[in-house]
């Protein structure tokens, strides 16, 4: 019969020991660790856009704004709008009509600006509402009014707004050959127009395609697949005013 030895029997229970005390509660010996619950993310915040601001003064169309004298040549001038919705901030856009120069304020956070424009010219004026959180806008309709000068009894007319063709845009020669060109005019001291219109391919500045007229709207020929430039200028008799040159293109 074969003899187990001390040494034999003592690793035994060695290992026994060593088993059941290895042993958890889910009968693998293993530890696990709970899964951590996972943090919830946050709805973006949504920022609503700013609404349109409406304008106050100067007035609109306003023939004779002085504003404050600032020296012979300018005059200081108080641009002022209602709160927009959502807004936090303005930029205010300035254009003399005449020389388009373009003066320009950015993020204004009121609702007023005091400027010093030069005496004797005309204007537009234009407010954008921005919102802090977005990138939207909205813009104000642009007023016009003309900074008197001093002596001056009659003012020129407004430089002319050209309607259709807008500038870039492409136009459809029709069966008879011809476009038809529209635009609108105003005087700020109330006397009637006459218009002269320029069309040519080179520069808008050629000979007239018509002159003297009192519509606002013209039938001109033109060529297809071609790139044309115009202008209109408006005249009360005695001062005038011409509008930009804008380009467009027949259709093939």
């Amino acid at each position: 019969m074969r003899r187990i030895s001390h040494y034999s029997t003592y690793t035994f229970l060695v290992l026994a020991l060593m088993l059941s005390c290895s042993s958890g509660g889910d009968g693998d010996g293993i530890s696990v660790a709970p899964t951590p619950t996972p943090t919830p993310t946050p709805p973006p915040v949504t920022v609503p856009a700013p609404s349109s601001a409406t304008l106050s003064l100067p007035e609109n169309n306003k023939v004779c704004e002085t504003g404050t004298n600032a020296s012979a040549t300018q005059s200081t001038l108080l641009f002022q709008w209602v709160a927009a919705a959502n807004a936090t901030a303005y930029d205010l856009r300035i254009t003399n009509s005449d020389t388009q120069g373009v003066t320009l304020f950015n993020n204004i956070e009121g609702t007023q600006k005091e400027v010093t424009l030069e005496k004797g010219m005309p204007y537009a004026w234009q407010v954008t509402s921005k919102a802090t959180g977005t990138n939207e806008t909205a813009q104000s309709p642009t007023w016009k009014f003309y900074l008197a000068g001093d002596g001056v009894e009659n003012y020129a007319p407004f430089p002319t707004e050209l309607i259709s063709p807008a500038s870039g845009a492409t136009v459809s020669v029709s069966e008879d050959g011809k476009i038809t060109l529209s635009w609108s005019g105003e005087d700020p001291d109330g006397d009637a127009l006459t218009y002269t219109v320029y069309m040519d391919q080179i520069d808008g500045l050629q000979e007239p395609a018509a002159s003297n007229i009192t519509e606002t709207s013209l039938a001109v020929s033109a060529e297809k697949g071609t790139v044309y430039y115009w202008r209109v200028k408006s005249s009360d008799g005695e001062n005038s005013a011409f509008s930009q040159i804008y380009a467009f293109r027949t259709d093939s």
